[in-house]
C-alpha cells in the first residue's frame, strides 16, 4: 500500500516543512517572538538549538518510515533535514 507514496521528493518535501512547523509551533508555544525582536541577532545559540530541536521529528519519523519498509521516504527526510543540522551547526560556531 505504502509503495504508492514511496518517493523521493515526498520525503524531501515533507523533511523541509515539518522542521518549520515544529520550529515555529516552539516558538509560539513558549512565546520566544519578544525575546528574538528584541536581541535580535544576539540570539545566535538560540537558534543554533531551535533549529536542532526542529529536527527531531524528522528523525522520529526516519525511523516510522524505514519500519514501514517506505526507504524513499525515509532516505528523503534525512535528506529535507539537513539543511536544518547544517544551519544549526553553521549557528554553534
Amino acid at each position: 500500500m505504502l509503495e504508492r507514496f514511496d518517493k523521493y521528493w515526498i520525503g524531501i518535501v515533507l523533511g523541509l516543512i515539518l522542521p518549520a512547523v515544529v520550529g515555529y509551533v516552539y516558538i509560539d508555544h513558549f512565546n520566544l517572538w519578544y525575546s528574538m525582536r528584541m536581541f535580535g541577532s544576539a540570539l545566535s545559540q538560540t537558534w543554533s538549538k531551535l533549529l536542532f530541536v526542529s529536527v527531531f521529528p524528522d528523525l522520529a519519523f526516519v525511523f516510522v518510515f524505514y519500519a514501514a519498509d517506505a526507504w524513499k521516504v525515509s532516505k528523503g527526510l534525512l535528506v529535507g533535514a539537513m539543511p536544518y543540522i547544517i544551519a544549526s551547526v553553521y549557528f554553534t560556531f
